[in-house]
């Protein structure tokens, strides 16, 4: 794809292809909790399985595949996930990795990229400071940059989540799509609506600083300020120089739905007792949106993906034993599960 040619079904394909050593298909299984609360079937995509725990390898690989062959090294700005692919992805082909983050990012996802050979670099308190590092070490140091969205060779990759789910179940009626930068939600809405233009695909985010739905909502892309959430991994801003998940989320989803801490902290709770499945916070933004009744889904099979599982372990713990948790400056109280 060169950069202005439109990114299709055919690209998607090509990715598939391209990022079958890195990246496993991952199940797409039925959820009876989530069937019987929404009154339709209900699938859950587990990306969780990936082997850095999230869906973000696929982008990664895809575009680290497409490098010229004398490329010495990455570079990339994350808040966790897409750092541990680019990294992942980086070591496969010995090719050197720098990962720019805010201090916003959780240790455990710093220590989890540093693991598989990363050089960290932890610069600011937002997303937009981590991506002017990002840039600098492009024009100064001669890196090539692996953006965490907006990048085709990236939506493309995040579009083979979409093509599994439809050919795992073709009947699948609405896609809950957890919505960040626009790189998963634009890729995989791309891919199911090339196969089923009457799907519905509706991204969801956590209601402070959800950068995409505030751009859509204002019809260009706008900075919002970034905050402590559950949902950690859907921060940041999506750039006001957007060149294509903008675009893209805007055209190709049919809605945007915001949901709550206390949704998410019940849905993690929810997707733990009930599925026995370990998940981020913005993984299980679908499932927070039909619980709080903040989403009417049309007739037919719902499925939604849980994107990742690279969280903090302690907080998960205080989360699925009912206890309260801080997040910057605010406490969110707890409640025990079935109370």
């Amino acid at each position: 794809m060169s950069g202005g040619d439109p990114i299709t079904l055919a690209d998607v394909l090509a990715a598939r292809a391209r990022i079958a050593k890195d990246a496993v298909r991952t199940p797409l299984v039925p959820s009876i909790f989530m069937t019987q609360k929404s009154g339709r079937d209900f699938l859950l995509k587990l990306e969780i399985a990936q082997p850095v725990g999230a869906f973000k390898i696929r982008g990664a690989a895809n575009a680290i595949a497409r490098l010229p062959a004398e490329t010495q090294g990455v570079v990339c700005c994350s808040t966790g996930n897409h750092g541990r692919g680019v990294a992942y992805a980086a070591r496969a082909r010995g090719i050197r990795a720098v990962v720019c983050m805010s201090s916003l990012v959780p240790q455990a996802k710093v220590d989890g990229i540093r693991a598989l050979g990363a050089d960290i670099r932890i610069v600011g308190r937002s997303q937009d400071d981590a991506q002017a590092e990002s840039s600098r070490l492009c024009a100064e140091e001669g890196f090539v940059e692996i953006p965490p969205f907006d990048h085709a060779d990236v939506i493309a990759g995040q579009g083979t989540i979409g093509l599994e789910m439809l050919e795992d179940r073709s009947d699948i009626a609405s896609l809950l799509i957890p919505l960040s930068g626009g790189g998963l939600a634009a890729g995989v809405a791309l891919a199911a609506k090339a196969i089923n233009p009457k799907i519905r695909t509706i991204g969801i985010s956590m209601d402070r600083g959800a950068a995409m739905v505030a751009s859509i909502s204002a019809g260009r892309p706008v900075e919002v300020e970034e905050v402590a959430s559950l949902a950690d991994s859907l921060g940041g801003g999506i750039g006001l120089h957007n060149r294509l998940t903008f675009d893209l989320c805007r055209d190709l989803l049919d809605e945007t739905v915001l949901v709550g801490e206390a949704d998410i902290y019940n849905a993690m709770q929810v997707v733990y007792h009930e599925e026995r499945i370990v998940a981020e916070g913005a993984g299980v933004v679908g499932l927070a949106a039909v619980l709080s009744g903040k989403v009417a889904l049309p007739e037919g099979p719902a499925a939604t993906i849980l994107t990742g599982r690279n969280l903090d372990m302690p907080t998960f713990t205080r989360i699925v034993s009912g206890k309260a948790v801080t997040l910057g400056n605010t406490l969110l109280e707890g409640r025990r599960y079935g109370a």
